[in-house]
């Protein structure tokens, strides 16, 4: 039922849906959409005159998000830095809020309101539950399965060694969990952009090329958390999604906005296939002239096929679903059977789907894509980031955000 909304409202937003009734509904949002762009600027408006304070934890904090709703493939490129600054000789714990992961149960509401006003103008102490840890950065696989965990957070937590993942939707309090626990000196802040609370020293943001303004519009009549103007907040800003060609009126465009940020063109670059039952590793020519099916549950699932017919393979057979679905063996079952019924070889999915997929014995092999960051230009942008955050003295002066 909830899926089915979810999927309605997107074919209204993007247009797709005709008629006096989808209309009518696309007016109504764009009232909405001002009412939210006037929150959004009252915000940051009190964040600015220090009438909201920010929290600092005396280490280096990065935040790496952006202004719109997701698609921007933003998971890789958190990985890409944990890994470089792990290198760079920082010990790093990522901090997010583990979105559509299963959240422990919480007070009733005016508990946790009565409680908050206790500590905020009372001066109690509030024992909170700790963050849910997905790894400690010592353990050799996740702490937590990614339906507790959130399916990106445990992507990150098997991918990445030495790295610690805190899940907290306050991320405050999570990055005080893994000053005091882990011993670390640099907090990601996944997502962080719009996470005030927390005071960055760097802000990384990431425009999809392909649709790096959605269509113009605030939520929830389109997919702008902010405005484009606060683009002028980022310290780099990486453009995601490149294939090659010119970017120049992007970057004219992200110009009018910021004039200082470095600027870093990027590309999801495939690596390999892997059998998600056997963890075997195959070739992309593996590819080349197959007949395959696809499924996934991602924001933008064309650019996800489009690369797999980049890669030669002839797709005779896809299902979408809403971003973060976590499938279910009868789902997976009538996939497979749709599958084979079209006399594909094998399936394809991607790897962030396929860490929420049952395990369930299936008539065809499924093999998830593995991606990572490529670099197309701005080497030195992107080396100079990294040491400007690995050896940070002289100290970085704060940088004011708006």
């Amino acid at each position: 039922m909830k899926e089915g909304v979810e999927l309605y409202a997107l074919e209204v937003i993007t247009g797709k849906r005709k008629g006096i009734q989808a209309s009518a509904l696309r007016a109504f949002l764009r009232s909405l959409s001002w009412l939210y762009r006037g929150i959004v600027t009252l915000r940051l408006w009190l964040f600015r005159n220090r009438i909201l304070r920010e929290h600092h934890l005396g280490c280096m904090v990065v935040s790496i998000g952006n202004i719109t709703v997701g698609g921007t493939g933003k998971t890789p490129v958190v990985e890409m830095f944990a890994r470089a600054l792990t290198k760079g000789g920082r010990k790093v714990a990522i901090l997010t809020r583990g979105y559509k992961s299963e959240r422990p149960p919480t007070p009733p509401l005016l508990k946790r309101l009565q409680a908050r006003f206790q500590e905020r103008f009372l001066g109690r102490k509030i024992q909170r539950p700790a963050p849910r840890i997905v790894s400690d950065g010592e353990s050799p696989t996740p702490l937590l399965d990614s339906r507790k965990a959130g399916d990106e957070p445990f992507m990150l937590a098997q991918n990445l060694k030495g790295v610690a993942i805190v899940v907290d939707k306050d991320r405050v309090h999570g990055g005080r969990y893994a000053l005091q626990n882990f011993g670390v000196d640099t907090l990601l802040l996944d997502d962080g952009l719009q996470y005030l609370k927390l005071r960055h020293r760097l802000d990384i943001v990431l425009v999809d090329r392909q649709s790096p303004f959605g269509n113009g519009a605030m939520l929830p009549r389109g997919f702008l958390r902010e405005p484009p103007r606060n683009l002028r907040r980022a310290s780099y800003i990486f453009i995601t999604k490149c294939d090659g060609s010119s970017n120049a009126d992007l970057i004219q465009q992200i110009r009018r906005y910021n004039r200082t940020a470095e600027i870093i063109e990027c590309t999801h670059k495939p690596l390999h296939l892997t059998n998600i039952a056997t963890r075997e590793r195959l070739p992309l020519d593996y590819l080349q002239d197959k007949d395959i099916a696809t499924f996934s549950g991602i924001a933008k699932p064309e650019s996800f096929e489009g690369g797999l017919r980049d890669l030669g393979a002839n797709i005779r057979f896809s299902r979408h679903f809403t971003d973060h679905h976590r499938f279910n063996e009868e789902e997976l079952n009538d996939f497979m059977l749709r599958a084979d019924d079209r006399a594909v070889d094998f399936i394809v999915t991607t790897e962030k789907d396929s860490v929420r997929l049952p395990k369930t014995a299936g008539l065809l092999p499924i093999f998830f894509l593995r991606v990572e960051i490529e670099i197309l230009t701005g080497h030195e942008s992107w080396e100079s980031c990294v040491e400007r955050i690995c050896q940070p003295h002289p100290i970085i002066p704060a940088k004011r955000w708006f």
